[in-house]
This record gives structure tokens, sequence and C-alpha cells, in this order.
């Protein structure tokens, strides 16, 4: 089976059906032996990860057999699940935890998000809030809305333009080797307030929505971007690797840049990396 616009709904619910049966009854129930470290005490996966990875590559192999499915938790464990998707004919990323830092330590911001590439490119991204219960979906060429939980849609837009004085953002610096790191931090004072909910779910909802501004993001795993990124241009925003190349479903390096438009997209790049 070929995916078409009209399976944005089914992939939603297939999210909020993991949501419901792996995620939330494990949502500050975790025992002793549910949370495991991977690279060090803020990076961590749960049996909600796991098992909920699990449902969501199952259904989709059910109705698309021949479909390349990239999952956060079985990349962790066979990185060369990777290779390849930047060509893919269709291809699935999800993330089943976003936000498992937040979700392990019992704060409600976390999210479910889901990516679609055909042919290499990005076509669909979702990200399904448990906690909430809605989603926030975009699909290319077709906007983005809230898909609210009794059925409504709401139309999201980015913020309009504003000077770096006046915008909120948020600089992911904790990747970052020195001297980078201290200068984005020093250089994100520039701003007028900032954010950060280690949850890109989150994060990128909020700057859909226009109730925030710019994120810095210097780790690229497709999982953590590609729905997000899809979204947000299709809010009307722009995004691009820090050195202005656009960002693809190959590339795991080069940091991201994300903006209402390309003169903010300039204006950040050229304040947030002043020496």
């Amino acid at each position: 089976m070929t995916f078409d616009d009209r399976a944005i709904d089914w992939l939603a619910d297939l999210l909020a059906d993991a949501a419901r049966a792996e995620i939330m009854p494990r949502f500050r129930r975790l025992g002793e032996g549910d949370v495991r470290q991977k690279t060090s005490a803020a990076d961590l996966v749960t049996e909600a990860d796991v098992n909920a990875e699990r449902l969501i590559t199952a259904r989709l192999r059910e109705r698309y057999p021949s479909a390349m499915i990239v999952g956060e938790e079985a990349c962790s464990d066979d990185p060369a699940l990777l290779a390849g998707l930047g060509d893919a004919e269709l291809a699935f990323v999800i993330d089943p935890v976003d936000g498992t830092f937040n979700f392990a330590s019992g704060v409600p911001l976390f999210g479910v998000m889901l990516g679609v590439v055909v042919n290499g490119e990005t076509v669909a991204g979702i990200i399904h809030d448990p906690v909430g219960k809605d989603w926030l979906i975009g699909a290319k060429g077709a906007g983005s809305h809230i898909r609210h939980a009794h059925g409504a849609l709401e139309k999201v837009q980015v913020a309009e333009p504003v000077p770096i004085s006046q915008m909120t953002g948020a600089v992911s610096w904790q990747y970052l080797k020195e001297p980078k790191r201290s200068r984005l931090a020093r250089n994100q004072t520039k701003a007028l307030s900032q954010f950060g909910y280690r949850c890109a779910a989150h994060e990128y909802r909020l700057l859909a929505s226009g109730h925030g501004h710019f994120i810095v993001y210097n780790k690229l795993m497709p999982w953590d971007h590609l729905a997000g990124v899809l979204i947000h241009q299709e809010a009307g925003g722009f995004a691009a690797r820090i050195d202005g190349d656009p960002y693809l479903p190959s590339h795991v390096d080069g940091g991201l840049l994300v903006a209402p438009d390309k003169d903010s997209w300039d204006e950040l790049r050229r304040e947030l990396w002043a020496d």
C-alpha cells in the first residue's frame, strides 16, 4: 500500500492507541527496573518507550509491509537501521516517547512523534500529546493543524517576525563543545526570554502555534526533528542547518536553527554565533 494524505488520520489514531495502551498506564507508575540509562543519566529509556514503539511498528508493518520503519529504540540497539532513510521510497520514523526524561520524572511534558518520508522527502508529521489527548499534524502543501480530542481542526501559524530582542526561544547547548557552548549560552541572553522543555515535541508545538520564535538544536536524529520541522514549515516557518543548507531526513549532524522566516533565521544565525 502506498501512502496518501487519507492515511494521516489512521496514523494519528495509531499514536493515540499506543499512548493509551503502553504509555499512560506507566506514567508515574514506573518501577525500579522500568527505567534504564542509554548514554548518560539524562538519556533514558523506559518500558513505555520500548513497548509503544513495538506496537506502532507492528501496526505499520501490517498496513505497509514494504515500508522502511525507523524507530528510536530499535536504532539505539542497531544504528545500521538508519541506513537508506534518505533514499527510502516510503519510510516511517517513530519517537515513541519524546521527552523520556520528563516522563520518567513524572513531568507531563512528553509526546509521541511520527514522520513520513516519501522518496527521501518528509511529507507528513504528527505529534500526539497523550496528556492533552490531541494532535499537531502537518502535511506537505496542506498546512498544519491541531486536531482536538473532540474532533475539531484548528489551523496553526508561526509567530510574526520580531527583532531578536523581542524573541522567545531555546538553545540546546548541552550537546555542544566549548567554545561554542558558552558562546551560544551567552548570546541567548540577547532574546527577550527562553524556554527549555527537554521535549522537542512540545517545543515544536510551541513554535508552530505561534507562542515562541526559535529553537537551536545541535543533535539531529530523525525521530526528534522530521515531524516537527515539517509541521513548523507548513505553519509558515523556516528551518535550515546551521550552515544554511536544507535539513533532510538523512542528516544526523550539522545542527538546526528553526525560526519564523528566513530574515529572522539570518538575524539569529548572526547574533547567536557572534564572538
